[in-house]
């Protein structure tokens, strides 16, 4: 049975956002599930920031992601070889990887290209959930999440903006875009 990858990423920021250039990712959360949405397996790590350590109070506050958990977290060029590991053992199986929106591609591109770090996702095509679901929809723009959750009828759980509990409620919206 196929199954895809939802990915999002929480990353250094502060308010009014700042480049993708400048933002590092401080933790990675990703839900392995099947065609119908379905936890298969999961994984999250927090990462710590190298070029920004100390995280901003507006990003302390939006993730609710401490001092203490990226200052014991390692760096990802040792969580992504983890990662790697654990995305190794579906591979096989793994039909795409997805994501609400660009920036989580587009953040591990730029952090593959950065630490010349090498990855199994950029040989898997990867899916902008949110332009899909936009379009499915007939929407004249884009929701967030949010939005998109209770536009589905849905209401988000757990807590928004940490790594896992996004990339789990982006998950039961695949079911509403991928073609049976």
């Amino acid at each position: 049975m196929p199954h895809w990858l939802v990915i999002d990423l929480e990353a250094t920021t502060d308010e009014g956002g700042w480049p993708v250039t400048e933002m590092e990712i401080i933790e990675i959360g990703a839900t392995l599930v099947d065609r119908q949405g379905r936890e298969q397996d999961h994984f999250q790590r927090f990462v710590r920031p190298l070029r920004r350590p100390l995280l901003t109070p507006f990003c302390r506050e939006l993730t609710r992601i401490t001092q203490a958990n990226i200052d014991s977290a390692q760096a990802l060029t040792e969580v992504w070889p983890v990662f790697e590991r654990w995305l190794g053992q579906h591979h096989s199986r793994l039909e795409g990887w997805a994501s609400w929106g660009d920036y989580d591609r587009r953040q591990l591109l730029q952090e593959w290209e950065r630490l010349q770090l090498d990855s199994q996702l950029s040989r898997v095509p990867h899916m902008n959930l949110k332009q899909r679901f936009a379009k499915a929809r007939r929407l004249e723009r884009p929701l967030g999440l949010n939005g998109a959750l209770q536009l589905a009828g849905m209401q988000f759980t757990g807590q928004q903006h940490r790594a896992l509990e996004d990339a789990r409620n982006t998950a039961r919206l695949l079911p509403l875009i991928l073609p049976l």
